[in-house]
């Protein structure tokens, strides 16, 4: 499966934008430490992850503090090895949390749309738990001009991950620098 990976590292001048390579990258942990190696004192570093316009996920590191994820489709992610790391994660913080339960971090969708029931198969599938759909933090962008339901809405149904990673781009002002690493 084809991958796209960028590292997006906040600066006093904007955003620096590198390609990432992701084979050394096991566990969440990995991913962050790629992350913090490219910020500029503790200034917020994005990575954007795409798989073949199945998924895209947007993992945000602040200096030490945890990374916040954003999986525009669970399901899907969970699936593909660099996915699973992330909806894992995902998971594991739920069954730790208060209340216990996936809902809990499926990203609010509009109240017009009602969460799909995952079928039998996808429920004896290895990855079952995992909900379809948007999953984690759809508030991790906020700070950045770009809200939670411009997020939910580029993570729709009949999305285009890569097209949506562009429009995200374009938003946080570095458009033109993430499509010329791609």
């Amino acid at each position: 499966m084809a991958y796209f990976a960028a590292v997006l590292a906040r600066t006093d001048d904007g955003w620096d934008v590198s390609e990432a390579e992701l084979d050394n990258v096991e566990t969440l942990a990995d991913l962050a430490d790629l992350a913090r190696e490219a910020a500029q004192d503790d200034d917020s570093v994005l990575v954007f992850i795409e798989q073949e316009d199945a998924w895209f996920a947007i993992v945000r590191v602040d200096g030490e503090e945890d990374p916040r994820i954003f999986v525009s489709d669970g399901a899907a992610a969970a699936r593909s090895s660099y996915g699973s790391v992330l909806t894992d994660e995902l998971v594991d913080q739920a069954g730790e949390s208060e209340f216990g339960d996936l809902d809990n971090l499926v990203a609010e969708l509009e109240e017009e749309q009602e969460a799909e029931e995952p079928d039998e198969e996808d429920a004896d599938s290895p990855h079952g738990g995992v909900p379809v759909g948007p999953l984690g933090d759809a508030h991790l962008l906020g700070e950045f001009g770009l809200t939670a339901d411009e997020l939910l809405a580029l993570s729709g149904e009949g999305a285009v991950p890569g097209d949506a990673l562009e429009e995200i781009a374009e938003a946080l002002g570095c458009g033109e620098v993430l499509e010329a690493v791609r």
